[in-house]
């Protein structure tokens, strides 16, 4: 089970106000001190089992003497997947002021391997968007490249920061959002497919939520892949309250456990 299709975005190099300009966005989704927690789950031989738990924290930070962002997911699984398959990730992400990225990190302990991976962005002053990216293999092998783009590439946290501040009013159905996201050995050919909206409520607790329904398509030999399939708050919080994860061995789902510091009204919430 790969993080990246549990949900639906860190040291770095200080970007040019040009650059943040170019890849930035205005916040208005959350502030500091926000916590998010899910539970998770993965259908084995047609039952949904609780298999483990995420959490993602963001809070305000420095780097380097300049305010950032400072962002952080872990996903841990319980004993019962941890008999067949192992997951405990940790992935890290700095972002500027507007959300730019700036940094990323990601270690993994997927199964038996166990790898690392960084990001560094800088936006030259051709404004385009330079990678460092260095990775760190399950052999010990230290990995690096460089790379720059005219668009603007995000990571995993990252994108998913820049998602929550999306004006979904003026999306259509079936409108799709370009979203590139690398990681340290390939850029990915992916997009948001706006689905619409609907109205979910929670198995345990029966809260209902009026949502913003949103796929996570990649292309990938010449053929396009809904990875997840999530569930926003229709407010201004924009906060996931539902993953489904197309796996290549399965399917596995995420349910908003908690939530705390977020920074608008939950309005979505149906009393």
């Amino acid at each position: 089970m790969n993080v990246k299709h549990i949900i639906l975005t860190i040291a770095f190099v200080l970007v040019s106000i040009s650059g943040k300009a170019q890849c930035g966005i205005e916040n208005t989704a959350f502030k500091s001190g926000e916590y998010l927690s899910y539970d998770l789950y993965f259908n084995w031989k047609f039952v949904w089992v609780k298999v483990g738990t995420a959490s993602m924290s963001t809070v305000q930070s420095r780097y380097k003497g300049k305010s950032a962002w400072r962002s952080s997911l872990t996903t841990r699984s319980n004993s019962k997947l941890d008999k067949v398959f192992t997951l405990r990730d940790t992935l890290l992400s700095y972002c500027t002021q507007d959300l730019a990225p700036l940094y990323f990190r990601k270690g993994a302990r997927e199964g038996d391997r166990y790898y690392v991976d960084e990001i560094w962005y800088s936006y030259p002053k051709n404004n385009n968007c330079h990678l460092k990216q260095h990775r760190i293999e399950h052999s010990g092998e230290h990995v690096w490249k460089e790379s720059e783009y005219q668009d603007c590439i995000y990571d995993m946290m990252s994108i998913f920061l820049r998602a929550r501040n999306f004006d979904a009013s003026k999306f259509t159905i079936g409108e799709n959002v370009p979203m590139p996201i690398s990681d340290a050995k390939r850029l990915s050919n992916s997009w948001l497919k706006y689905q619409g909206k609907e109205t979910f409520e929670m198995e345990d607790t029966k809260q209902k939520f009026r949502c913003l329904v949103f796929s996570f398509i990649e292309r990938e030999d010449g053929k396009n892949h809904e990875l997840i399939r999530f569930y926003v708050t229709d407010d201004a919080n924009h906060i996931p309250v539902r993953l489904d994860m197309f796996l290549s061995f399965g399917s596995a789902k995420a349910f908003l456990k908690g939530y705390k510091g977020v920074r608008n009204p939950m309005k979505a919430l149906i009393k």
